[in-house]
């Protein structure tokens, strides 16, 4: 959904009538419905009114609208997020109208902080990492591989496992956010349209995803900025990702040192400890061992119609939440940027306290220190 520029009468620019529409949808409420819910007391026709940016309400109106949503009034009045473009999901099937309306919602309030303090801190957008490694044609799986350990071999990543995927791409200028989301929904990935700004880009995982899936989803997604297309109709391109996220994660190098080249079987043991190793599911990891050649593809076809049958989408002893690689995969650079303005007294504590989403109290002990007793 891409929200369009409007004025309001005073000449200033204002997205307020596509943000309340896009608040409205998120709490699943008729125009009628929410004009009822709200104090003071509004009609459905005003309403109307503010969605078309054909009136702009009272302060007290607006407050009771941003109550009756749930949604901040940096939400509704924001001005950082002009557009969200080329949005691509990580959803299921039965998500719904209403879920990705919630997820928009929520990314944008997100978004509008973590914007802003980019704003304070004057930090100019970077050049395009990925330029000089893009491609655009995929022969086979072989390219794909190849191109992995390219990448691996530019960034100097050697051939060990990857602490932390979002650490990789924030340090890469992607804006990685984690947050809840709608069941239905693991996340999303998007262009941000701005105001005379470059655009920027967001990738969006759900802080209810297991970190396993998270870190082949962050791998995916930069898949996604590595290949234009595979300009081969025997390559589908999701499948493509999917192919770099796994040798990106799981050099095969690496792999055959730790598993051996070749084997008849693999015990259900050494799959756990090679997906906590890797910090991958157990389903990718069996798809991986088929792809080095180290299980044939009739072993992988057996576990999958076997004891890993249900792996797909019930993931075997998860890696527990702060322990090994759950440890490390978490965005940590808008955290880290609001603490700079702060001490750089940019912003007030209150501020912060807000964009943190955490009590005043909070903010002030970490300021401050402990007290001495």
């Amino acid at each position: 959904m891409a929200f369009i520029n409007r004025r309001n009468v005073d000449g200033r620019k204002t997205m307020f009538g596509q943000r309340l529409r896009l608040a409205r949808k998120q709490a699943g409420l008729s125009m009628q419905a929410l004009a009822e819910s709200v104090t003071p007391g509004i009609s459905a026709q005003a309403i109307s009114k503010y969605e078309a940016d054909k009136m702009m309400p009272s302060s007290g109106v607006l407050v009771g609208l941003s109550k009756s949503l749930g949604v901040s009034l940096d939400f509704l009045m924001g001005g950082q997020v002009e557009g969200l473009q080329s949005l691509e999901w990580r959803k299921t099937s039965n998500a719904s109208a209403q879920d990705r309306a919630k997820a928009e919602a929520v990314v944008i309030g997100k978004l509008e902080y973590y914007l802003a303090i980019e704003d304070i801190l004057d930090l100019n957008p970077s050049d395009d990492p990925f330029a000089d490694i893009r491609i655009d044609h995929v022969e086979s799986d072989i390219t794909l591989d190849k191109k992995a350990r390219e990448v691996r071999r530019k960034w100097q990543l050697g051939i060990d496992p990857i602490p932390s995927m979002t650490a990789l791409l924030e340090d890469k200028g992607l804006k990685v956010i984690e947050t809840d989301l709608p069941e239905r929904i693991n996340g999303m990935a998007c262009h941000v349209e701005r105001a005379n700004r470059p655009p920027t880009e967001v990738v969006v995982v759900a802080r209810q995803t297991n970190v396993e899936r998270k870190r082949f989803n962050l791998a995916h997604e930069l898949a996604h900025r590595i290949i234009d297309g595979t300009g081969n109709p025997s390559i589908r391109l999701e499948p493509a990702m999917n192919r770099f996220a796994g040798a990106f994660l799981i050099p095969a190098e690496h792999l055959t040192a730790l598993a051996g080249e070749h084997q008849r079987g693999v015990t259900y043991h050494e799959i756990m400890q090679l997906k906590r190793t890797y910090g991958v599911s157990a389903a990718a990891m069996l798809m991986r061992l088929r792809q080095v050649g180290i299980l044939s593809e009739a072993a992988v076809e057996y576990a999958f119609k076997t004891y890993a049958r249900k792996w797909r989408t019930v993931e075997p002893e998860p890696i527990e939440d702060g322990k090994g690689f759950a440890a490390f995969e978490a965005p940590q650079r808008f955290q880290r940027l609001v603490w700079r303005a702060l001490g750089e007294e940019l912003i007030s504590p209150v501020r912060a306290a807000q964009m943190l989403g955490l009590p005043l109290n909070i903010i002030e002990r970490e300021i401050r220190g402990p007290r001495e007793h």
